[in-house]
This record gives C-alpha cells, structure tokens and sequence, in this order.
C-alpha cells in the first residue's frame, strides 16, 4: 500500500503494480501495437514500391514513430493512463498525486519507453522497477506518474445485525448529526464481531460505546435496554435515514412511535449506572414488552338542546305520488 498526499492534505491508498502485472501488460500492448505497425508497413510497401530507396525508409521510420510511439502516447492520453493491456491487467497510469496524467506525462513515458522498452527490450525497465521502492521505471520517475492496481479484491463486508423488533421505530427522534464517522466505524465495527468477542469483553465494549454514542446524542437511552440492542436500533435508525436521503422518501422512523413508559429528558445517565435490566415476557421468538395501561373513564358528554322549529304550512299538491 502507497500513501500519497494529495495537496488538500488527503492520504490517497493506492497499491502500486509490480514487475509481473506491468510486464503482461506491456507485453500485451507491445503485441498489439507490432501487429498494427506490420499491417500498416505493408500497407506502405504495397502504396510506396514506384518510389526511390530514400523516399521509402522516410516513409517507414515515419509509420515507425507513428504507431510505436505516437499511439501508445495517444491512447494513454485520451483514456487517462489505460492502454488495452493495462485494462486487461486492471492497472492504470496516475500522477504522483494521485490524479489521471495529461499529455505531457505520456509524451514522457512514451519518449523514454522507445529506449527502455523497445531499443533495450525492456531490460533496463526490468532492472529499474526491480530497484524502485514503487516499482516505477524511468519513464514514471521523470514523468512523475504511477502504475497503479485498479482491481483490488475487495474485503467482505459483514452486515449488521437487525435491531430486535420491539425497537423498530423507538429511536426516530434521536439526533444523530454530532456523531462522527469514527465512532460509526468503531459501533460497526463491534456489532459485525459481537459474535466472535468473549461474552464479558463484548458486553463491556457495547457498554462503553454506547456511553459514546449517549454522549454525543444528548439523549438518555430508555431503561431496560441492553447496550448492544440499543447500538444496533441507532445503527438501523441512522441506514433508514440514510436510504430514505438517497431515494428522497419519509424515513420509517421519522415521526416517532410512543413505546412504553416515557423516558425523561436530561443529563444522559451512562450505562454503568444504569438499574439493572428488566428480563421482557417471551412469545414464541421474539421478546416483546407488556406494560400496564390503566383504564380510562369515558367522559360525561351533556347533552346538547335541540331547538325546535315552528310547524309551517302543509306542502303543496305537485302531481307527483311518491311510490308504491
């Protein structure tokens, strides 16, 4: 892994290509840009054959520079560093900062590669990319570009457990904003090996993050609540915001949903301190929370008077006779 520094002071990771990838992939263009060059050499021997000696070697150190060289620097600078062999072998050309290079950089490398490449027969690129800490040759390090890998094997990325059913929607007032994105990661991070930790370390660890997350949000967690379900509500709660900003559609949490007994706003009491957990009724598989309601009265609605209106004249004869 390379860390370059871009100039907002960014650390770009790029893991640069070695010898065996970059020699495929040259090997690869060579290939092809030899049997162009063939093709179009006798294509000119064919068109030049009523000319004098000196015209036709013109006319071929001309196709020579062309295709060989004035190609290959072509193609890396409309497609911004790759060549057909290095889109093959998921490399491409940057900057030194990590940036796609401009024509000046593939002039340089183009220049330098008809004597490291083709004059040589690639030794002398061999022997600098094998003393390169980067594995550059001569053309990157006076053109200050960069192979890099594109294609990278991805890590696999493990989901996060869903919160318990009874937590759906308990969570939809939290404010989330003064979060930062490294106790996001860190809070992921426990919940995808929760599994994998031993019992008391794990539950001390989903303790003391969630006293993190409780300090940053300002709100106190409701009681009865272990820690791990409470990171896994606000981690469900914050991807639900987050996929109804992408499709621009109401969160399933933002209006919240009355649960239980209210929980009383003010100084966030940690987990530490908190009393110990109640152990909720099971039905069938999944945990669900019965709190007593009190009945209520029904009110005494007074009846309201109806005022009566006087009786009017006795409706006239229309002709029609209501039916039978």
């Amino acid at each position: 892994m390379s860390d370059l520094v871009t100039g907002d002071a960014v650390v770009l990771g790029l893991r640069p290509a070695r010898l065996p990838s970059r020699a495929l992939a040259i090997l690869l263009d060579l290939v092809v840009y030899v049997a162009g060059y063939l093709a179009v050499s006798m294509g000119l021997v064919l068109a030049t054959a009523s000319m004098d000696g000196a015209a036709q070697a013109a006319v071929s150190v001309t196709s020579f520079v062309l295709v060989l060289v004035g190609v290959p620097i072509a193609v890396e600078t409309l497609s911004h560093g790759r060549s057909l062999g290095k889109l093959a072998c998921g490399l491409r050309v940057v900057r030194d900062d990590g940036g796609p290079i401009r024509f000046r950089h593939a002039l340089v490398r183009g220049a330098f590669g008809v004597f490291e490449l083709l004059m040589t027969f690639g030794s002398v690129a061999c022997i600098a990319s094998l003393f390169s800490e980067r594995g550059r040759r001569l053309g990157d390090v006076f053109a200050g570009t960069l192979v890099i890998r594109e294609r990278v094997p991805g890590a696999r990325v493990m989901p996060v457990p869903p919160p318990p059913p009874w937590l759906a929607g308990r969570f939809g007032g939290l404010d989330l904003s003064a979060v930062p994105d490294g106790l996001w990661l860190a809070i992921r991070q426990y919940l995808t090996r929760m599994n994998q930790l031993d019992p008391q370390v794990g539950a001390a660890m989903a303790v003391r993050l969630a006293d993190d997350l409780v300090a940053r949000t300002g709100t106190p967690p409701p009681v009865g609540v272990p820690a791990a379900a409470f990171l896994m509500a606000v981690v469900h709660e914050r991807q639900s915001r987050d996929a109804a900003r992408a499709f621009r559609r109401p969160a399933p949490g933002a209006f919240p949903v009355p649960y239980g007994l209210p929980v009383p706003y003010g100084q966030p009491v940690p987990y530490g301190q908190q009393p110990v957990p109640v152990v909720m009724p099971t039905v069938g598989p999944v945990a669900a929370s019965v709190v007593p309601v009190a009945p209520v009265a029904p009110a005494q609605v007074a009846p309201v008077p109806v005022p009566v209106s006087e009786p009017g004249p006795p409706p006239r004869a229309t002709g029609f006779a209501p039916p039978a």
